[in-house]
């Protein structure tokens, strides 16, 4: 069994606990997820198997849709509702202040992770240091908010969703706005609804998964990776594909985009993996078959 299945995971539980069960339907271990989701989130949590364990970082280069709800006026050591309180305001703002503070993270950003992620230094992930007391400098990366929209705000809370970047922490979001605004903030609840092209519509609920319909549900690799645009090579060419050769032919190469990750199919249909044209010629840089 090959494939990936679009998971809509339940809050509560960790993402491998997701896999754990996965695991257990389909009945081999190779298993994996793509984008973790803590356990307080709840969403969208594409899961490969299979071969389909080997397009993992393919699938999670593209952008990410979240519904946040924030909370003003907490401060937390986990910048979530399950971290220990380190500070509480009083949130005396207009609705307009808020909304404000919160569009102007619209953009490219520099930002922070939080300690409680598992971003390693020095070897170690940054939450096994921070649970042991221990915090550390960050440093901060380049992400993109692509857009914001509020969809209420019924102080001291505030639904929004945010579209953004790989690599964004909606934690670090809702902590640095609650810094803007001077009373502080926490992420109270998290529900990712689209990551790539794998929408909350088309998720199966974890609950509702069994043996009986995990095929069902099994989206195979090629249509996994529909983010990528198909080309088509001549069969006679198959063994030079599958052995790693460049193709060189301009008749078969000279239509394709140079530097660009495709799809790449035989002209009989069958499915090869991602290939790439470069100045030398063209060949398969991801084996899928």
């Amino acid at each position: 069994m090959n494939g990936v299945i679009n998971i809509l995971k339940p809050s509560g539980i960790s993402s491998f606990d997701v896999v754990r069960k996965v695991r257990k339907i389909v009945k081999q271990k190779k298993v994996g997820h793509t984008g973790t989701l803590d356990p307080l989130a709840s969403g969208v949590l594409p899961i490969c198997v299979g071969k389909g364990t080997k397009i993992s970082d393919y699938l999670m280069k593209d952008k990410k849709i979240y519904r946040v709800e924030m909370k003003l006026g907490t401060v937390t050591d986990t910048y979530d509702r399950e971290g220990k309180v380190i500070d509480e305001n009083d949130v005396n703002l207009s609705k307009e202040e808020v909304i404000e503070a919160i569009k102007n993270y619209i953009g490219e950003i520099d930002q922070v992770p939080p300690m409680y992620s598992a971003i390693k230094v020095n070897g170690k992930k940054l939450y096994e240091l921070a649970r042991k007391g221990i915090e550390i400098e960050r440093k901060s990366r380049k992400i993109n908010i692509y857009s914001i929209n509020i969809l209420s705000v019924d102080l001291p809370y505030i639904v929004f969703d945010v579209k953004c970047s790989k690599g964004t922490y909606i934690r670090s979001l809702c902590y640095d706005i609650g810094r803007d605004l001077k009373c502080g903030a926490v992420m109270w609840n998290l529900q990712r609804l689209e990551t790539g092209e794998f929408n909350i519509k088309d998720a199966i609920e974890l609950q509702k998964l069994d043996e009986n319909n995990v095929e069902d549900y099994l989206i195979p690799i090629d249509v996994a990776l529909s983010l990528y645009d198909k080309i088509f090579i001549d069969e006679r060419f198959e063994k030079h594909l599958l052995n790693g050769v460049t193709l060189k032919d301009r008749s078969i190469i000279e239509n394709i985009e140079e530097d660009k990750l495709f799809r790449t199919y035989l002209t009989n249909d069958k499915f090869v993996g991602l290939g790439m044209k470069d100045k030398r010629g063209f060949k398969i840089y991801k084996m899928l078959i």
